[in-house]
């Protein structure tokens, strides 16, 4: 008879199989509807742009289609339009010369991610007939990152839903904005909540613009380059609101109650910075040489292999705010950091701060360091605040 070690074993192995395969099925699930999209979306920009249907027509086919097949969903007047956008956004949108899609199939990565789909073919008004190919959609494009269509990309651009997609076509104008939005949505897994919130705070101006000496600091250049775009030059703690804690003045919020409020909100904190931190905890504790010494906020990061330490400040940037963080970054490196992990890195989080100055102080400093600001909720314009969730999670903090 089986021992419990091998059956749990066994159970360990089958449902890890049947997961994969969940995983494999909706994500050939969604591959197979984005291609459906675009073909359906071609034809109908295909036959409503060149007049051959009159005023009226998505309409009465969306009715039509309802009535014959009971049930269906999707393909109302407004989502058939939303078709025609996906498709007439895709195709030809570069206007340079086609990648051919085999080129990318035939790769060993990316077959092992995107495997064959059957053509899709719709008869034209015309007598013409579209068979598309799931990956047409994609053959014009070409990407200022990675010059040509990798693997990666593909895998991005098929990971999210169709609303994902409509949600950045109808937002997002710049084509190097459009394919920052696939990417991060992707590796982070945002919501379509999440996206439209992420767009809403123009993410992709602040990526990668943080006041910091990286390229100075840290001994590996694509290290820099991975830390430069890990951060952003502002943050919106949203969830931290204020005037629920009856403060009212600017002066009574201290970091103290901006810390308890990032700690209590941790994986919406998280959240905002991106994938692979950990967190380490708050007021972290570190010994050395008879002394104590409290860093703010400590996190790890799994892709820079590295300890990350915050230190937030309520008011505006002061240059002494560099060298007590300077201070904790030699202790955590001496005293902390493990023997095959990166050099630490330190963010000073403050409310205000003259990026351009910040830029020339930190340079002096040997200790990778960067400075951001920090919005909580009553920073922000009322128009933008009333865009963003409901915070039916927060309470009172203190």
């Amino acid at each position: 008879m089986a021992n419990s070690i091998q059956i749990s074993q066994a159970v360990g192995a089958i449902k890890s199989a049947i997961l994969r395969s969940q995983e494999y099925a909706l994500r050939i699930t969604n591959q197979s509807q984005l291609a459906l999209y675009y073909a359906i979306g071609k034809y109908v920009s295909n036959n409503s742009r060149k007049g051959y249907w009159g005023k009226g027509a998505l309409e009465a086919i969306s009715q039509q289609l309802s009535l014959e097949m009971p049930g269906l969903r999707g393909f109302s007047e407004r989502n058939l339009k939303n078709m025609r956008t996906f498709a007439e956004s895709w195709e030809f949108s570069m206007h340079t010369e086609f990648v051919d899609y085999k080129d990318i199939t035939n790769s060993a990565d990316a077959s092992a991610e995107l495997p064959s789909l059957s053509p899709v073919h719709i008869q034209n008004t015309d007598d013409t007939n579209v068979a598309i190919n799931p990956f047409e959609l994609l053959k014009s494009l070409t990407v200022s990152k990675w010059q040509t269509l990798s693997a990666e990309f593909c895998e991005d651009f098929f990971s999210l839903s169709f609303s994902h997609h409509i949600a950045i076509l109808s937002k997002v104008k710049s084509m190097e904005e459009r394919l920052f939005y696939i990417h991060q949505t992707s590796v982070n897994r945002w919501s379509l909540r999440e996206l439209e919130r992420q767009i809403s705070l123009n993410v992709f101006q602040h990526q990668g613009t943080m006041a910091n000496n990286f390229l100075q600091t840290l001994p590996h250049s694509q290290q820099a380059f991975r830390a430069i775009q890990m951060f952003k030059d502002s943050y919106l703690l949203d969830y931290i609101n204020t005037e629920e804690l009856g403060i009212r003045d600017v002066e009574d919020i201290d970091e103290r109650i901006i810390e308890q409020g990032i700690v209590q909100n941790i994986k919406k904190f998280i959240l905002s910075f991106g994938r692979d931190f950990a967190f380490m905890g708050n007021q972290y504790r570190v010994e050395a040489m008879g002394h104590e010494h409290f860093i703010d906020l400590l996190f790890y990061n799994r892709e820079l292999n590295c300890l990350v330490a915050i230190e937030l400040k309520k008011g505006e940037f002061k240059t002494s705010y560099l060298g007590q963080l300077n201070g904790y970054l030699d202790l955590l490196d001496d005293y902390v950091k493990k023997p095959h992990e990166n050099p630490s890195i330190g963010i000073v989080l403050c409310k205000d701060v003259d990026k351009t100055y910040a830029e020339y102080m930190v340079r002096s400093y040997q200790k990778p360091m960067g400075v951001a600001t920090y919005q909580v909720s009553s920073d922000m314009p009322d128009k933008l605040r009333k865009s963003l969730p409901e915070l039916e999670e927060l309470k009172k903090l203190l």
